[in-house]
């Protein structure tokens, strides 16, 4: 595996509540050429104490990415997504929406919003795979992103 910088991973905050497309997530970034860390939480509010590094999360590294599905518990991802690109600590991480609506308005929202991409998951496991392989191998290997 390379490494992104001479010191760290990649930090990856993937915000996801469906327990299935967290895992597949995770099994083919764990197949990734990139060394990185992923770290997953379940719903808005939770990715904000995340970012903020707050409770349990007080000495948890800033994300270098954010994969942000739009329908969560708690609070939604365009919740999320406008708390993120109005904070001045954390509006230059980049945010990738991978959600299930490939609703008109909220691609707008969302790219009206700063998103960085916005993904709508494909319906078969074998799409979902090759659409994560293509975040992987653009974001995290040829795209240059702000390090933290």
């Amino acid at each position: 595996m390379k490494t992104l910088t001479k010191h760290r991973p990649l930090e990856i905050l993937l915000v996801e509540d469906s327990i299935a497309d967290a895992t597949l997530i995770a099994k083919i970034l764990a197949q990734a050429k990139i060394s990185h860390n992923l770290r997953i939480v379940e719903d808005g509010v939770e990715a904000i104490s995340f970012l903020h590094r707050e409770g349990r999360y007080d000495k948890t590294p800033r994300p270098d990415i954010i994969f942000l599905d739009l329908h969560l518990p708690k609070k939604d991802g365009l919740g999320v997504l406008a708390e993120i690109k109005s904070e001045p600590s954390l509006r230059n991480i980049p945010v990738i929406i991978l959600t299930a609506s490939a609703s008109q308005e909220d691609i707008t929202k969302c790219y009206q919003m700063n998103a960085n991409c916005y993904l709508t998951k494909p319906s078969t496991s074998e799409d979902f795979c090759r659409t994560v392989k293509v975040i992987e191998d653009f974001w995290l290997n040829i795209a240059q992103i702000p390090l933290n």
